[in-house]
């Protein structure tokens, strides 16, 4: 079974984050669009797309990322998330229990050693 095959998102949470978002965009040249992120395609070699996105988002503190302390979550692609839920409580893993499913695709979260909440996220079909 295949595990994580991409970045689908990094997240951060900030005390300001239009200022943040500004500084990103002023100094490191990111699109920040009016949600609060950019979208970053995925592109072969040539420049052409191939089909996936990574997101990148700064949001306001809060609890979103909770139980973890950190200020910023991990999204990765997975090709099958119940099975990798599955094999992650099997292994001893601190999955927590719940998950989401909507139209954006399948989430769940693990808790990795160090106490940093990682989404992992089945796209919908075609996604």
């Amino acid at each position: 079974m295949k595990r994580v095959t991409g970045i689908g998102g990094i997240f951060f949470q900030a005390e300001d984050p239009a200022a943040l978002r500004n500084w990103y965009k002023t100094h490191l040249g990111i699109d920040v669009q009016t949600w609060g992120g950019a979208a970053f395609r995925w592109t072969n070699d040539a420049g052409e797309p191939v089909g996936g996105t990574t997101a990148w988002s700064i949001g306001a503190r809060g609890d979103h990322f909770a139980p973890s302390k950190s200020a910023f979550m991990i999204n990765y692609r997975v090709d099958d998330l119940d099975a990798l839920l599955r094999a992650l409580r099997d292994e001893g893993c601190d999955v927590l229990d719940k998950t989401d499913d909507s139209e954006f695709g399948k989430f769940g979260w693990v808790m990795d050693p160090e106490g940093n909440k990682v989404e992992l996220w089945e796209p919908p079909a075609g996604g």
